[in-house]
């Protein structure tokens, strides 16, 4: 028990008459290039986008589907239910623990959130990783839920959209986790045997097995700018290989001018990014907006 937290405070605000009401501990958040304070709702307005740096933040699982579909409104894809400590394994804690205190802390069953619906128009299935539950780790629960979710995709007949953010495998499952990367490595191939186009959106971190499986494995690939993207971190590749590695190595804008990413998209413009990609995939006619006037100049844009 902090018996500062927990007994000093309480006193204190008591004593000055203050209420005795939850307060976010979060409620200032440090830029991790500049060190600036930013007030928490104004980062949750710029969508988790630092607003004097342009720094990506981590964004949660559901304010990221909640941004990409038109006004919020998707239809969320249940958990499946499955065997939750297979190996009964113990490291430090029980896993068993660690998975409540996940639930607890994000709010869901696991890592995986997915979600049908329109985005700009275009009936898409999305799945997103949570990295606030245990990394974004893929064990046995978010391998089938990436399963449904395509399964979803091609009963629908609609595209689906892939936002990874995960430290790889989860290491409490062993072979049960690495197992789901064939697997979904297999419900990929099934959505484009059924002629569906796969985008996948790379976040900061996409690391481990998850690279090494379905992240990697897109019709195209957008990324975050600044995000990581790589199997091995930089750290360990340079403890083996005893050589400094270049300056923003794995880094997304790295990886787009060694050609494994296509294209870096800022947070706010991947909506409408993803729309006209799609629509092109699709072979579907562009949406037209209101002509915008500039300098006497009349411009149209498509989307």
């Amino acid at each position: 028990m902090n018996w500062i937290t927990n007994y000093v405070r309480p006193k204190i605000n008591s004593m000055l008459g203050r209420p005795n009401r939850d307060v976010p501990e979060n409620l200032w958040i440090k830029c991790p290039e500049t060190g600036e304070m930013v007030f928490h709702r104004d980062l949750e307005e710029n969508k988790w986008v630092i607003p004097a740096s342009g720094y990506h933040m981590k964004m949660p699982a559901k304010a990221r589907l909640k941004d990409l579909f038109d006004d919020g409104v998707y239809e969320s894809l249940q958990q499946p239910k499955v065997a939750q400590d297979p190996l009964k394994f113990r490291d430090s804690k029980k896993y068993t623990d660690r998975l409540r205190d996940s639930r607890t802390k994000t709010d869901l069953e696991d890592t995986i959130l997915a979600g049908v619906g329109k985005m700009r128009g275009v009936k898409i299935v999305a799945v997103v990783h949570e990295f606030a539950f245990m990394g974004g780790s893929l064990g046995i629960a978010a391998g089938e839920a990436i399963i449904k979710a395509f399964e979803r995709a091609i009963a629908e007949k609609c595209p689906l959209v892939m936002f990874p953010a995960s430290g790889g495998a989860r290491m409490q499952e062993g072979i049960l986790s690495l197992m789901q990367l064939p697997r979904t490595t297999v419900a990929v191939e099934m959505l484009k045997e059924a002629g569906l186009p796969y985008i996948v959106v790379l976040t900061n971190p996409t690391t481990g097995g998850v690279t090494a499986s379905y992240a990697m494995l897109g019709d195209i690939h957008l990324a975050e700018p600044g995000a990581e993207i790589c199997f091995a971190g930089k750290r360990v590749i340079e403890q083996t290989i005893r050589e400094k590695l270049p300056e923003g190595f794995q880094t997304s804008e790295y990886l787009l001018e060694h050609g494994m990413v296509d294209l870096v998209v800022k947070r706010h413009d991947i909506p409408d990014t993803l729309a006209r990609l799609l629509k092109i995939l699709m072979k579907k006619p562009a949406t037209v907006s209101s002509p915008v006037v500039a300098n006497g100049v009349v411009a149209i844009a498509a989307q």
